[in-house]
């Protein structure tokens, strides 16, 4: 039996190490491509090498984005089973590069968030090259770090302490604008809180309008619909806002070529604009949810799970327009630098703002979808089950707290980081459980549980010491032998009652909603992240400067 136990472990554990060394294999296939191609394209420019090298570290910044930070879009859902892991995978791939091709932008900003002044570097373009390949570095080996401690951080904060540690070790303490990073630590507490009174709120007007009533099904019918169409309100506005941003003068222009009539082309969607459009979007939605509804109502049975099954096409949507965003978005957090070290190679100066290759924007979107796909599991298992249990109302909410939070804090001009509103979406809907349900008597029965394992444990062990000293006796009576056989059934007895016990404590655990260990351990990744992005990249730095001078 032992064997057969030794063996499968073995096969368990060949299997998982093929499977690694294959996402490995992958990934360095994919870098060695982006090396190759840019080498190729770039030979007859001085510091083409170097530029070559820099879209490496693009590269792998960006699968990390994919790996870490792609699963707040889709975890809740995945968490609920609204959505299968693979199919999670793929609706996130395409639509996480389709935001970044379709609405990265032609322009991104080379120094993040003005976090530091370009005037710094007194028009030293190689203390610059140094110092965007340091930041780019140090923010890809912090994520991957995170990712591998299955701790989910903002990849906008890793690559902000990053630019910054690398631009202190360039030109000093006062090439950093410390009233921005003052308003980017203040997100650590804005983005989860907001985030969290968000999601709570809609999971309590969930519970009072539909759960808690008597006939939820005549509940549902009256007020599912508004909540999907609020939410289809909420992710159009969102997404013109957000990640519409970099081609809304384009579609204003077919606009005006298609149209009788012709609108101002700006630079930027107005909220009034971004609104409006997600109210005629509300209008289309409502109606069809109710139409819907009104074909299926007599199917369902009056209880929470048919409940739950009405929100779960409305989080597939969720999470697909949830990625779109954050692929026009975030994109720029591993293309930025390169595009910087990109336009400083081809212009030999240093610009605040460079225009994007399409190769550069290549490498953003495949690389966040390849990260994805190869590690995205990880921290998408965090975030859908491991802080706590999620169904589709509950996932829901933490959708609808995502895209209501960034449209709130962009018109306060309140600093936040989507995936500090995520998890705090998570931990909102969390606490709300606990204190719907009365979390004393559920701590007194964890309690109780522990305590019997502990009682069960001790007894288990007091009966091994006697059993090991009835077998150590020379010479056994009829009595000793019988004792043997009772203390071997009492043994297992005893083994039988700790794992009940430890069944019933890990449902128990399961019930306290949120994962304090998860909280402590999500929340100190937070805090550390920019200080330690901007450690990496000020030893990068310094690594690069010594081996280049």
């Amino acid at each position: 039996m032992e064997i057969k136990t030794i063996h499968h472990l073995e096969t368990q554990a060949m299997k998982k190490s093929h499977n690694e060394l294959a996402r490995i294999g992958f990934a360095l296939f994919f870098l060695v491509g982006v090396l190759a191609y840019s080498f190729a394209t770039s030979g007859g420019v001085p510091n083409h090498l170097f530029l070559a090298i820099a879209a490496v570290f693009g590269g792998y910044m960006a699968m990390n984005i994919g790996a870490n930070d792609v699963a707040n879009n889709v975890g809740p859902a995945v968490g609920s089973k609204a959505l299968t892991m693979g199919g999670a995978i793929v609706i996130a791939v395409i639509f996480e590069a389709g935001g970044a091709f379709i609405a990265g932008g032609d322009v991104v900003s080379t120094i993040k968030k003005g976090i530091i002044d370009i005037n710094g570097f007194g028009g030293d373009t190689d203390s610059f090259l140094w110092a965007m390949m340091a930041a780019l570095l140090a923010a890809a080996l912090w994520l991957n770090i995170a990712t591998m401690a299955k701790a989910p951080v903002s990849t906008t904060h890793s690559i902000v302490g990053g630019v910054m540690g690398a631009g202190i070790a360039a030109a000093g303490f006062g090439i950093v604008n410390w009233a921005t990073m003052a308003k980017i630590a203040s997100s650590w507490v804005i983005s989860p809180l907001i985030g969290g009174i968000v999601a709570a709120g809609f999971l309590l007007a969930i519970k009072k309008t539909i759960i808690f009533r008597e006939d939820k099904i005549s509940a549902s019918y009256i007020w599912v619909p508004y909540y999907v169409a609020f939410m289809a309100w909420a992710f159009v506005t969102y997404l013109v806002l957000k990640g519409l941003k970099s081609i809304w003068p384009n579609i204003l222009t077919l606009s005006n070529d298609l149209m009788f009539f012709t609108v101002e082309v700006t630079k930027k969607p107005t909220f009034t604009t971004a609104a409006l459009l997600g109210v005629v979007a509300a209008v289309i939605v409502y109606f069809i949810v109710k139409r819907s509804l009104k074909a299926k109502l007599h199917r369902l049975s009056n209880d929470r799970d048919s409940v739950n099954v009405l929100f779960t096409i409305p989080l597939i949507f969720a999470a697909a327009l949830l990625s779109f965003a954050h692929g026009a978005n975030d994109v720029a957090n591993a293309i930025g630098p390169l595009a910087a070290i990109n336009d400083a190679v081809m212009t030999g100066g240093i610009t605040t703002s460079a225009g994007i290759p399409f190769w550069v924007m290549g490498v953003g979107a495949f690389g966040i979808a390849i990260g994805l796909a190869l590690y995205g599991p990880r921290l998408i298992k965090t975030v859908g089950s491991e802080i706590t249990e999620l169904d589709q109302m509950r996932a829901f909410s933490v959708a609808m707290a995502a895209a209501i939070t960034v449209i709130i804090a962009s018109q306060l001009g309140l600093p936040v980081s989507s995936t500090h509103i995520a998890i705090g979406g998570v931990f909102g809907v969390g606490f709300l459980r606990e204190w719907l349900d009365s979390t004393i008597s559920i701590e007194a029965e964890i309690q109780h549980d522990k305590e019997e394992i502990e009682s069960e444990k001790k007894r288990r062990n007091a009966l091994r010491h006697e059993l090991k000293d009835l077998r150590k006796k020379a010479i056994k009576s009829t009595e000793d032998y019988r004792r043997i056989t009772d203390l071997y059934a009492a043994i297992d007895e005893e083994r039988d009652a700790i794992r009940l016990f430890k069944k019933e404590l890990k449902k128990d655990e399961k019930t306290l909603y949120v994962k304090r260990d998860a909280i402590k351990k999500i929340v100190t990744a937070w805090v550390i992240t920019v200080p330690a992005a901007a450690v990496l990249a000020a030893s990068v730095f310094y690594m690069i400067k010594g081996i280049m001078t």
